[in-house]
């Protein structure tokens, strides 16, 4: 195997499998600022030993395993008590024998579960909830500071200083490594809800690289949002989000072409759609509304998500009723990214020049300056209208700003058929 192709598979795994360590480490050595070192220090091994030994049948229980050694020879120079010691040892002697024959085979905990507890820890309200949100992707999503830095539109020194002073900041104040107690669950909910968010939604379409979705971020997002479900069980935002995310999985399969290729929402065979997940999105939903009060916005975008769910053909859509949704959700929680949303559905409900109007006024948004979204959705505006130029140069503005390769020649496309005099296919 060539030193390259070694390293993009570990990168690979190192995706996949990097939370579950960060995750355990930390309830190892309860620091975790700690277990990210040690677990990067396990990766730092596999550079150098993979790319000439292969890699491994196993490569997340080699990851595990190296990583574990790692805190135990940490935790033998802090000279912790002798008891704590032979119970990490057994520790890793059961990891040892799970690697040999297999780590995934072990069984959920539950609530109990690592990851649970390192997303609580992470969102501690020790920490700001930009801090909080910022910490969490990084050890959740194993999300780079640059892939965290454009989810939030802002620059990446600021991501990458709020990162280091989260966990110095845990670290002084001997944050415990555990889920809060139910008296402090509300508090700590907002800022889990809206981490498992973003981190979905980078599942969903890649901030960068070369493929259009990272499923397994999605598949995570969604585990943990379960696991949420039935920790709060009265709380109705954590049922909306786990619906918005059960709907929006379910076009999983529909989004992809044969190529890796995207496929724009409406052009995509929802024959392909995952039913089971739209029955278990739209039931979250129908517990989120039993539950009273006005909706929040994790609620108010899964009834938006399952107005297309519940459209047999792209026609059938109910445009008129998702503008009023989006309307809804732009007095409760106003912002730029939301009024582009809601221009979409206005252009599609009453027209591309009600669209392009409120497109326009976002123009001047500094926030949406470097956003490649703003001018793809205001060249597909101008399409439509049949300002062709116009459009051409706006989805080669897009394709110029985007990070994700497919994304790219997505756009890159659409401007070409704008070229040729002909209209490109809608936004996703």
């Amino acid at each position: 195997m060539t030193t390259s192709a070694a390293h993009r598979a570990i990168d690979a795994v190192w995706r996949i499998e990097s939370a579950r360590i960060i995750a355990g480490l930390a309830r190892m050595v309860r620091d975790v600022g700690l277990a990210e070192e040690l677990a990067q220090d396990a990766l730092v091994t596999a550079l150098e030993r993979w790319p000439e030994s292969g890699i491994p049948d196993n490569p997340g229980a080699w990851l595990t395993a190296a990583a574990k050694h790692r805190a135990l020879d940490h935790l033998r120079r802090k000279k912790l008590l002798e008891r704590k010691h032979e119970e990490l040892g057994r520790e890793l002697e059961v990891q040892q024998e799970m690697a040999v024959d297999d780590v995934d085979a072990a069984p959920d905990d539950g609530i109990g579960d690592d990851l649970l507890r390192l997303v609580f820890t992470a969102c501690h309200p020790v920490l700001s909830t930009e801090a909080r949100v910022a910490l969490t992707l990084r050890l959740l999503g194993g999300l780079t500071t640059d892939e965290i830095a454009r989810a939030f539109l802002v620059p990446e020194p600021t991501v990458a200083q709020r990162i280091v002073r989260a966990k110095r900041t845990l670290a002084e104040a001997r944050v415990p490594f555990e889920v809060p107690r139910r008296d402090e669950l509300a508090a700590r909910l907002a800022a889990v809800l809206q981490v498992l968010y973003l981190v979905f939604n980078e599942g969903y379409a890649a901030t960068a690289g070369d493929d259009w979705m990272r499923p397994a971020l999605c598949e995570e997002a969604l585990r943990l949002g379960r696991i949420l479900a039935e920790l709060a069980p009265q709380e109705p935002e954590v049922h909306g989000l786990v619906a918005l995310m059960e709907i929006q999985a379910s076009r999983t399969r529909a989004r992809i072409g044969p190529s890796g290729e995207p496929v724009l929402l409406l052009e995509q065979n929802r024959a392909h759609w995952d039913q089971l997940l739209i029955r278990r999105g739209l039931a979250a939903l129908a517990r989120a509304e039993v539950l009273g009060g006005a909706f929040g916005p994790y609620t108010l975008q899964a009834a938006i998500a399952a107005c297309h769910a519940q459209a047999r053909t792209s026609e059938e859509t109910d445009w008129v009723r998702i503008a009023a949704l989006y309307d809804a959700l732009a007095q409760l929680t106003p912002s730029p990214v939301v009024e582009l949303n809601r221009a979409v559905a206005l252009a599609m409900a009453f027209g591309p020049a009600a669209g392009l109007e409120l497109v326009d006024a976002l123009s001047s948004e500094p926030s949406l300056k470097g956003y490649h979204l703003l001018p793809s959705v205001r060249g597909d505006l101008l399409a439509k209208l049949g300002r062709l130029d116009e459009a051409r140069a706006e989805f080669e503005h897009a394709a110029s700003l985007t990070r994700n390769e497919r994304e790219r020649e997505l756009l890159i496309e659409r401007a070409r058929a704008c070229a040729r005099g002909s209209a490109p296919p809608e936004p996703r």
